[in-house]
């Protein structure tokens, strides 16, 4: 673990957006990070062209090694919704996925965002312990409730998502 610290600390760690050519390899970092849902490659690349600007990429020595995807709300422009966050083995446990929300936060697509909100499944303790982490360290309040059930949205194929609510009010809370 030492050693993957050591790399994570490294100025090559770059998060930028990402672009269209960078959609076939964040397929297979999504892919690899089980247990989250695998869009199409080609969902994939239209969230790196047509999203971009709300979508952060973690690259490490060439290697895309973090994902972020997400969109502002059309009808509440003050929500940011974070579809899907994946980092990659060799980066877990270093704190990347609360620096890539942070840097989303951070660009200009987002200066009127007030709120997060995501979906998470109940048995996703890693996503679960990223947001509330990320709530907790701008002391924000984080809400949940069931939002897309297992048998009204899903026909029993799929486990309930609760829509997970970060407030954040306080200008402070986004730094």
């Amino acid at each position: 673990m030492q050693h993957a610290r050591d790399l994570f600390r490294r100025s090559d760690l770059t998060l930028r957006k990402p672009n269209a050519e960078d959609g076939a390899d964040i397929w297979e970092l999504v892919r690899a990070c089980k247990p989250l849902d695998e869009n199409s490659m080609y969902c994939n690349l239209i969230q790196c062209d047509h999203f971009r600007d709300t979508c952060v990429v973690a690259e490490l020595d060439g290697e895309i090694v973090g994902w972020v995807s997400g969109y502002v709300l059309p009808h509440q422009p003050d929500t940011v919704f974070v579809w899907q966050v994946a980092v990659g083995e060799a980066a877990r446990g270093l704190g990347l996925g609360g620096r890539m929300l942070s840097t989303l936060l951070h660009r200009d697509v987002c200066k009127d965002v007030t709120k997060m909100q995501t979906t998470i499944t109940a048995d996703n303790d890693a996503s679960w312990a990223l947001f509330r982490k990320f709530a907790d360290r701008r002391d924000a309040d984080l809400s949940s409730e069931a939002h897309f059930k297992k048998s009204v949205h899903f026909r029993d194929q799929h486990n309930t998502e609760h829509m997970v609510t970060i407030s954040m009010e306080d200008s402070r809370a986004m730094a």
